[in-house]
């Protein structure tokens, strides 16, 4: 399931926001340092016009924003929809105290929560029996805006880049599960390096595996160095020769590829006629997973060539809004870099299927 990058490693997922008006954030999750934390998330939303147009369409409802970051893509849906509710999840504590003074402003139509995306069936459940969130009032979009965050990659402490020099973290949150130092503590070779393969190492992903593992790092640096000794100087491609291995050790630490499997499944199940699930993904391994769920909703599973026509019975419950992946303009790219790498697909529920 993965496989090699469609851009630059540490492209994020940018779901980031210049903060609004300051105070409290009512009836919801409280934030952690306030102000200081919701000026760290100060980065434009990757493709946040392009967004905001995809779900201004859908009914009226509940949209689940999955990755919300600091709350751009939200703020910008909410300003332009007033009969629209979001559930803002994140696995980032420190996003969703940000997010949380950020969007203050919007009163009850925002719930902020902090959680992975797979688990939004089971948030839901629990908001609507606090009352958060009207039981009434359906599902009718899902945002996933993948990957790691501007705000991740440029903190040392959380341990996600080469450029920053910190300890081997690499957790999207930090209050569960293994560091990368620890997941290098206790994975052997042949594991590593196949990881590595699947990542696009493949000619030296058993020698930077036995370096890694030799070198022990608990810090960035240190497993920087540890690629650098593996790979001659003669080889290394354009870029930083380090930078895949920073991605594939990311994939794993947060079990990235299950995580979304779990999300898109979970947003079909959720979705309402009419609601739309939007995906931006930035390596190839998340859009590849991303396509194949959304031809399979919109096929409905068919098996039959696709030159012919369907005799096999399979019926569609989603229709894909666009064909192919949507990227970025060169201007949006020139005013943040990090979009390069952005690949957002939707698709649109047509029917619930009878349970």
């Amino acid at each position: 399931m993965r496989s090699l990058p469609t851009g630059p490693v540490e492209d994020s997922s940018s779901a980031l926001f210049p903060v609004g008006r300051r105070g409290p954030y009512p009836g919801r999750t409280t934030p952690v340092g306030g102000l200081r934390m919701a000026q760290v998330y100060s980065h434009a939303p990757v493709l946040l016009e392009d967004v905001t147009e995809l779900l201004a369409h859908v009914p009226t409802g509940v949209v689940i924003d999955g990755t919300l970051g600091g709350g751009g893509h939200a703020a910008a849906l909410l300003s332009r929809r007033e009969d629209l509710v979001v559930l803002g999840l994140d696995r980032d504590e420190q996003a969703t105290a940000a997010a949380s003074v950020a969007l203050e402003r919007f009163g009850s139509r925002v719930v902020v929560r902090h959680a992975r995306f797979a688990s939004m069936a089971d948030v839901l459940s629990a908001s609507r029996r606090a009352g958060a969130i009207d039981a009434s009032l359906e599902v009718v979009g899902v945002l996933l805006d993948l990957g790691v965050s501007s705000h991740q990659l440029d903190t040392s402490a959380r341990g996600f880049s080469y450029r920053n020099e910190g300890p081997l973290d690499m957790r999207m949150g930090t209050d569960v599960g293994p560091t990368a130092a620890e997941f290098l503590a206790d994975v052997d070779e042949t594991t590593l390096a196949s990881l590595l393969a699947e990542n696009g190492e493949r000619r030296f992903a058993r020698s930077i595996a036995r370096s890694i593992l030799d070198a022990a790092p608990t810090s960035t640096a240190a497993l920087a160095t540890a690629v650098e000794r593996a790979v001659p100087a003669a080889a290394r491609r354009h870029g930083h020769v380090a930078s895949r291995t920073f991605q594939a050790l990311r994939i794993a630490v947060n079990e990235e590829l299950e995580e979304l499997a779990g999300g898109l499944a979970a947003a079909r199940e959720l979705l309402a006629v009419g609601g739309r699930l939007v995906v931006i993904s930035y390596h190839s391994g998340e859009d590849s997973l991303v396509k194949a769920t959304l031809r399979d909703a919109a096929t409905g599973g068919c098996l039959c060539p696709p030159q012919l026509p369907c005799v096999c019975g399979a019926t569609p419950s989603f229709r894909l809004v666009s064909r192919g992946a949507h990227k970025a303009s060169s201007e949006e790219i020139e005013r943040n870099p990090r979009a390069r790498s952005a690949r957002l697909r939707v698709a649109e529920r047509l029917f619930v299927e009878d349970s």
